[in-house]
């Protein structure tokens, strides 16, 4: 497929969610900004604009471009806002949140290093200003924190961990699949002085926080 081709395929794709989903004309733009044929590996190019999972080696995933639509509006960020990202993969999601967010904001760990290399080189050469580290996302960033929201691209067992929900000043919100009695939910929690405010968006499938 060419670059015009590829074009094609994301202003369809994008036709497609707007259709389906209730979620804002930003985030759709950002997601027919990114070039998705360029985060997953070259056997499932052609495959890049359907609107399902793709493996990424290790084990791993790159979500549907719907379940990463949904994911970025329930951020609910503006420009300037710095997000926690736990989980890059191939980097694709923080490409959209970082086409909202801009330059510098997003940050973002993945456990396995040669994902976390791969996406930090493939973010930079296609103009992402996107800081990525090797390692545990509970420990990840410390020092850069608080931020303005947080979201996890794999399935917190139970509850996400205390360790993000410090790291999100109050008001920020923190989106991330949570397993809970053997299903997955996807959850939004808004973070309070006093503790979090919940909400349920629905069940979802991801791999599992490691």
């Amino acid at each position: 497929m060419t670059d015009t081709d590829h074009a094609a395929a994301r202003r369809d794709l994008v036709a497609a969610l707007r259709r389906r989903l209730d979620v804002s004309e930003r985030t759709l733009s950002a997601i027919e900004a990114v070039p998705r044929h360029e985060f997953v590996p070259e056997a499932h190019v052609d495959s890049a604009y359907d609107d399902r999972p793709l493996p990424i080696g290790h084990e791993q995933t790159v979500s549907a471009p719907h379940m990463v639509a949904v994911m970025t509006d329930l951020l609910d960020v503006e420009r300037g806002d710095r997000v926690l990202e736990v989980g890059t993969g191939c980097g694709y999601h923080a490409a959209v949140v970082a086409e909202i967010v801009g330059p510098g904001s997003v940050f973002s760990a993945e456990r396995v290093p040669e994902l976390a290399a791969d996406a930090r080189e493939r973010l930079a050469r296609l103009g992402y200003d996107v800081t990525v580290t090797a390692g545990d996302g509970r420990d990840a960033f410390v020092d850069s924190a608080p931020f303005d929201a947080a979201y996890l691209t794999c399935a917190a067992p139970e509850s996400v961990p205390e360790a993000i929900l410090d790291r999100v000043q109050p008001g920020g919100r923190v989106v991330a699949p949570v397993s809970a009695g053997g299903e997955q939910r996807l959850v939004r929690l808004t973070v309070r002085a006093d503790g979090v405010d919940r909400e349920d968006h629905g069940g979802v499938r991801f791999v599992p926080l490691r």
